[in-house]
C-alpha cells in the first residue's frame, strides 16, 4: 500500500519490498542525525500488521512461537519467531498487546502466510486472527508506533527521516532483518535472535529441538558479522553479493548502508569457520569484520547485550 508520504517534496521511493515508502527525502545524513537524536520518525507503513484477538491469544501464541508471551503486559513490546520443524525461521514478529488484542507487524508480503498458519492452529481456542490494514507502523530510533493508516500524515508532527536512515542505524546496531540477513536455512542462533526473539526457558513450540540443541552444543553453521567497508569505493555491495575469504566464497551480504559517522557499513552472514579477524571482500569491496555472533554461540557463549541498541 503506497504511503502518502511519498508525495512529500524530495521523497525518493525505496527499492524492493520497501518501494511503498521513502528511502530518503533529499538529505540522507541529516535525516540519520535527526533520527539518532530522537528528533525524527520513519515511515515504515509498508510493513503489514496482524491482529490476534480473543481471551486465549497470549497463551496460544506462547505455545506456537519462540518468545514467552503468556505473561506479556499491555503496552510491552517484544519479538517472536515462527519456526518450522527443523528450527528454521519462517516469520519474525514485532508485537505489542493493547489489553484487548495482540498486534504484530511483519515484513511486507509475509502477513498472509502467517495468518494462514495461525488459522490452521486455532482448533477450539478463543482466538481470532485477521489483517489489520487499518494500522500503519512509524518508528523512532528506539520504538515503534502503530497509528491509524488513514491518519498517517497527521502523526508526523516532527521531522521525517527516510527508511535508509533507519536501515543505517539498524545495521550499526547489529539487528538482522528477515529476508535480508536470513534465508530459507536460517536458524535463530546464526543471526543473534536468541534472547531478543527466543526465550530459552519456555515450554515446547515448533522448532524448539533445534534451538535447544544448538544452545547446548554451540557451533551454529553460520554467523552474523558487522562489516566496515572500504570508503574509497563509490558503490555499496548489493544484497546477496558474495563474501570472499582467500578466494573462496564464505557467505553473503545482507544489508549495506552509508552511515553518517561510520561511513559505509554492512551486515553479512558467513560460515562459522571464517576467522573472526580475517579481512574479507564483500561484493568486491574490501571489508573488516566485527563479531556479532561468536563462532561458538551456544550455551557458554552469548552475545553481549551492550553491543546492541534498541532498534526493532
Amino acid at each position: 500500500m503506497r504511503s502518502p508520504l511519498l508525495d512529500l517534496p524530495g521523497a525518493v521511493a525505496a527499492d524492493g519490498p520497501d518501494s511503498d515508502v521513502a528511502a530518503h527525502y533529499g538529505d540522507l545524513f541529516a535525516e540519520q542525525r535527526a533520527l539518532a537524536k530522537g528528533e525524527a520518525v520513519v515511515d515504515r507503513s509498508n510493513r503489514e500488521v496482524v491482529r490476534v484477538s480473543g481471551a486465549d491469544r497470549l497463551k496460544w501464541l506462547n505455545d506456537l512461537t519462540s518468545q514467552k508471551l503468556d505473561t506479556l503486559k499491555p503496552g510491552e513490546w517484544t519479538q517472536t519467531l515462527d519456526l518450522d520443524l527443523q528450527g528454521r525461521v519462517l516469520h519474525h514478529l514485532t508485537l505489542v498487546d493493547d489489553g484487548e488484542a495482540l498486534l504484530a507487524h511483519v515484513e511486507p508480503g509475509t502477513a498472509q502466510s502467517l495468518i494462514d498458519y495461525l488459522d490452521r492452529m486455532r482448533f477450539m481456542l478463543r482466538v481470532e486472527v485477521s489483517r489489520a490494514d487499518d494500522l500503519a507502523v512509524l518508528s523512532t530510533a528506539t520504538e515503534d508506533l502503530l497509528v491509524p493508516r488513514a491518519e498517517l500524515a497527521e502523526h508526523l508532527g516532527r521531522p521525517v527521516a527516510g527508511l535508509w536512515a533507519y536501515e543505517a542505524l539498524r545495521i550499526e546496531a547489529h539487528r538482522p532483518r528477515l529476508g535480508f540477513e536470513t534465508d530459507h536455512k536460517t536458524i535463530p542462533h546464526e543471526v543473534g535472535w536468541i534472547g531478543a526473539a527466543v526465550h530459552l526457558g519456555k515450554g515446547c513450540y515448533r522448532g524448539q529441538e533445534t534451538v535447544a540443541r544448538v544452545h547446548n552444543l554451540g557451533h551454529p553453521p553460520r554467523r552474523l558479522v558487522f562489516l566496515h567497508l572500504d570508503g574509497s569505493v563509490d558503490t555499496l555491495p548489493a544484497h546477496g553479493a558474495p563474501v570472499i575469504f582467500e578466494s573462496q566464497e564464505v557467505g553473503v551480504v545482507g544489508s549495506a548502508a552509508r552511515h553518517h559517522e561510520l561511513g559505509p557499513i554492512a551486515l553479512a552472514v558467513v560460515k562459522r569457520t571464517v576467522p573472526v579477524d580475517a579481512p574479507l571482500l564483500a561484493g568486491g569491496v574490501a571489508a573488516s569484520q566485527e563479531v556479532v555472533v561468536p563462532p561458538d554461540a551456544g550455551r557458554n557463549v552469548t552475545i553481549d547485550p551492550a553491543m546492541r541498541r534498541r532498534i526493532r
